[in-house]
């Protein structure tokens, strides 16, 4: 999963889980299912910009890294 691989530095085992709840809450929102789309590497980094300003629930950080890609 592309997230994971953006996700190696020392994050706490609930915050990377955070972030892959909203990752693949993202990519239902956008309608993609292979997980090998390029668009899935700009989604995921969306998720971890978003994720890190603040919200903490996994729909609003998905919700709002959709919003900032302007695919929706």
């Amino acid at each position: 999963m592309p997230i994971n691989r953006l996700l190696k530095d020392k994050r706490a085992p609930e915050e990377i889980e955070l972030l892959n709840k909203a990752f693949n809450h993202a990519l239902n929102l956008l309608g993609v299912v292979d997980r090998n789309d390029p668009l899935c590497d700009m989604v995921a980094r969306k998720v971890i910009e978003v994720g890190a300003s603040g919200p903490s629930e996994p729909r609003e950080i998905a919700e709002m890294a959709v919003a900032r890609i302007g695919l929706r």
